[in-house]
């Protein structure tokens, strides 16, 4: 559902303007409740609300007694929020999520099918060069 590559700058209140083809897509949707919270890699995760009740319920069938669960639990939950997208497209992002994403000021967002990524910028490019090479090998293995 999501897909492309977008570089933006976070504003003065720390909100960023969804990529003109993203907001093209929520004009369409009948719920326009989005989740954003602590993704994995060092970005964060947006999904629309559908997707979000999928996961949650996936994520609260993990058992409680493991350690694993419960730890990945607390800090996947902890750390979102329910926005909701202004009228002109844009998305605030709070200080916390900003910290742990390590966001400046240029962004990057990405579509991967079920989720958008925000990146900080040098992050990304970082993430693309180390894994650009590994790319063709990826396909080998997962797909071979």
């Amino acid at each position: 559902m999501w897909y492309g590559e977008f570089t933006h700058t976070l504003d003065d209140k720390d909100r960023f303007i969804l990529p003109a083809k993203f907001r093209e897509k929520i004009k369409g949707l009948k719920q326009k409740k989005f989740y954003i919270t602590r993704g994995l890699d060092g970005c964060l995760f947006l999904f629309h609300q559908e997707t979000w009740e999928k996961l949650e319920e996936r994520l609260k069938s993990l058992s409680f007694a493991k350690q694993q669960s419960r730890s990945f639990n607390r800090l996947y939950f902890s750390g979102a929020q329910e926005i909701e997208i202004d009228s002109q497209g844009r998305i605030g992002i709070s200080d916390y999520l900003k910290e742990f994403a390590q966001i400046r000021r240029e962004i990057v967002i990405i579509g991967v099918a079920d989720r958008i990524e925000i990146w900080d910028k040098d992050s990304w490019d970082k993430f693309y060069q180390e894994n650009r090479k590994r790319f063709e090998e990826a396909a080998e293995n997962l797909f071979e």
